[in-house]
């Protein structure tokens, strides 16, 4: 099945699985009908909830009512991905479930997966009896990596490809090339898992660091209740996120490291953690629409693999230039009220969860791009500035901030389907061009603007504070302390 008016893709002629049917499964069903070839009869959805039954008998989708578990997982998706002949397609957009184990099992039976997270089973956010180094996502993706290390090659798994992680990994590429032909350098972009090359370029371009810089503009028609988190995305999922520890990729220009931070003794070491709540950690940054703001320092995958995957080490292993990078994130005035709502009641999460769809908000965009900062050129954001009203006019049951995961989402399946046996990997290994190709006519304007300012710009000046003025980049001056 596919739709005359749009590309079609790629053929899938066996089943598709998708696990969890939230507010970005219901985005990407749209985009799979219109850009792929395949059996409609043979799609199936795995959600123990039915809040949507309606919305999935109206598009021809069978829905298995139950929730994958350690202990059924391998029955339950064996059974539904290897049904009749052909290759299947595991897509998984839930929460609470293990995206290793899932992508290891899918792997084992031939079939293509992909996520945009790595989820653990239900319980590992909250659990009081792990310290604060094992509930990272620091953590999380080294257990993937560490299966991409004892399983090279074999049946593709896109691992973490939403809009952040994923969608960003390509925007960092294409805003640093971008950057270096601006500057007039002469050079060749690297080649698709050329990380010592990107990372050569990126230490000769100048950049210290890079901000995940977003900023949620979207507002609802009616006023937030009290006890209720409104978000424009996955409640549970920001939650679970904004109640682990800050996390950021470390760079090598540093000088000043906060007095609750810690590095891990292994792994790639690319990265620290804070002893303080994500979402309760605030930094300066710089999106085109508001110019600076605050943002949230949320731990995100991205944060990670981007800076692991521009270290540049010498022959002795030495690591000699490597960018800070985290999310600074400024959600919806809905999402930032009900975050306040939360962390004064203790961190207990509101009763009642909701996500805002595109019927329930009357403006706004999501401006979501990537500020690569400390060059000759001071700063520069290159993103998606997608607004809910074009969001409508593109595809149905989705937000602006849905939209440009479930494009990335379809870009990845793209590229794995051309891409079969490329293994385990993240967005920062796959073909950027090639991804956004695909995604471009989803994002609305996706642009670059410079701008000259700095964490050290407008301060008050008002109390005394501890900067260091001799370079406005460092983290020091971009913590909110």
């Amino acid at each position: 099945m596919a739709n005359a008016d749009y590309p079609v893709y790629g053929k899938i002629d066996g089943p598709i699985v998708m696990i969890g049917f939230g507010s970005i499964g219901r985005g990407t069903l749209p985009l799979i009908e219109r850009h792929f070839d395949y059996d409609k009869s043979r799609m199936v959805v795995i959600d123990p909830r039915d809040d949507d039954a309606d919305l999935m008998r109206e598009h021809g989708v069978r829905h298995v009512q139950e929730a994958l578990t350690p202990d059924n997982y391998r029955d339950l998706l064996g059974t539904l991905l290897t049904e009749g002949e052909g290759q299947g397609f595991c897509v998984n957009l839930s929460v609470d479930t293990s995206s290793l184990e899932l992508m290891t099992f899918c792997r084992e039976i031939g079939v293509p997966y992909i996520d945009t997270v790595v989820e653990p089973w239900l319980g590992f956010y909250f659990d009081d009896s792990l310290d604060n180094a094992a509930r990272t996502n620091y953590a999380l993706r080294e257990t993937v990596r560490r299966e991409k290390r004892a399983s090279p090659g074999g049946t593709t798994a896109v691992s973490c490809c939403g809009a952040n992680p994923g969608m960003v990994s390509w925007f960092v590429k294409q805003a640093l090339v971008n950057l270096a032909n601006d500057l007039g350098l002469e050079f060749q972009p690297p080649g698709q898992g050329d990380r010592e090359g990107w990372a050569a370029l990126m230490q000769r371009v100048g950049v210290k660091g890079i901000h995940i810089a977003e900023r949620d503009t979207q507002r609802a028609k009616k006023p937030k209740p009290l006890d209720v988190f409104w978000n424009t995305w996955s409640a549970e999922g920001f939650i679970s996120e904004g109640l682990q520890p800050s996390e950021l990729g470390w760079g090598t220009h540093e000088k000043w490291k906060p007095g609750n931070a810690h590095s891990h003794p292994d792994g790639c070491q690319a990265a620290i953690y804070l002893d303080q709540p994500g979402a309760n950690t605030r930094v300066r940054t710089w999106c085109p629409t508001p110019g600076p703001q605050y943002g949230f320092l949320v731990t995100h995958n991205e944060s990670i693999s981007i800076a692991d995957f521009f270290t540049l080490k010498d022959e002795n292993g030495n690591v000699v230039f490597r960018p800070t990078c985290h999310y600074a994130y400024h959600p919806a005035n809905d999402a930032v009220l009900s975050l306040h709502e939360m962390f004064g009641n203790g961190g207990k999460q509101q009763p009642e969860l909701h996500v805002l769809d595109e019927h329930e908000l009357v403006d706004g965009i999501d401006e979501l791009g990537v500020l690569l900062y400390g060059h000759g050129k001071n700063a520069y954001w290159y993103g998606s500035r997608l607004s809910v009203e074009e969001t409508r006019e593109l595809a149905p049951y989705q937000n602006a901030t849905g939209l440009q995961v479930t494009s990335a989402v379809l870009a990845g399946m793209v590229w794995a389907l051309e891409n079969p046996n490329a293994g385990i990997v993240e967005t920062d290994e796959m073909d950027f061009r090639r991804c956004l190709e695909v995604q471009l006519p989803y994002l609305g304007p996706v642009e670059g603007h410079y701008t000259d300012w700095t964490p050290l710009t407008d301060r008050p000046g008002l109390f005394p504070e501890d900067l260091d003025e001799s370079d406005p980049w460092q983290f020091r001056n971009v913590l909110v302390h």
